[in-house]
C-alpha cells in the first residue's frame, strides 16, 4: 500500500518537471495595463516571447520579462543538465490580479479632496511544454 503511494508521487513530480512556475507580487502598476501586456505573450514560445517583451515600448513589460527570466531559471533549476532550447517552452499561463490600493487625498478647489488609489498587483507566470 505504501509504495504504490510513492509510486504516485515520483510519476507527479516527473509530470511536474516540465512545469515551473514564477510570480510576482505587489508590483506597483495597474493591473489593467499590466493585462495588456501578459496578454500578448500568453501561449507563445519563450524565446518569442523574451523579443516581444525586449522591444514593447510598455513599461509594464520590463517587469514581464524579468519575471520570465526567473521562470526560466526556475526550469533549468528542476531539469538539471537539460537543454532549455530543446525543451519547446512556452507560456501555459499568465494572469494578472489586483493587489492592494494605496489611497491618497489630493487637494481640490473650494476645499475638497479627490481621492486617487495608486493600484497594483500580482502576477503568476506557468511554464510548460508545447506537447502537454
Amino acid at each position: 500500500m505504501g509504495s504504490r503511494k510513492q509510486d504516485s508521487s515520483i510519476a507527479r513530480k516527473e509530470a511536474n518537471k516540465d512545469v515551473v512556475k514564477a510570480s510576482l507580487n505587489d508590483c506597483p502598476s495597474s493591473p489593467r495595463k499590466m493585462r495588456l501586456v501578459a496578454d500578448i505573450i500568453r501561449g507563445e514560445q519563450v524565446d518569442k516571447a523574451l523579443y516581444i517583451l525586449k522591444y514593447s515600448k510598455k513599461e509594464a513589460s520590463n517587469k514581464l520579462e524579468k519575471l520570465l527570466l526567473s521562470a526560466m531559471a526556475n526550469w533549468q533549476t528542476k531539469n538539471e543538465g537539460a537543454d532549455i532550447e530543446e525543451a519547446n517552452l512556452i507560456v501555459k499561463e499568465i494572469f494578472v490580479d489586483s493587489a492592494r490600493q494605496l489611497k491618497r487625498l489630493r487637494p481640490a478647489p473650494q476645499g475638497r479632496g479627490h481621492r486617487i488609489r495608486k493600484r497594483s498587483n500580482h502576477v503568476t507566470l506557468i511554464l510548460g511544454n508545447k506537447e502537454n
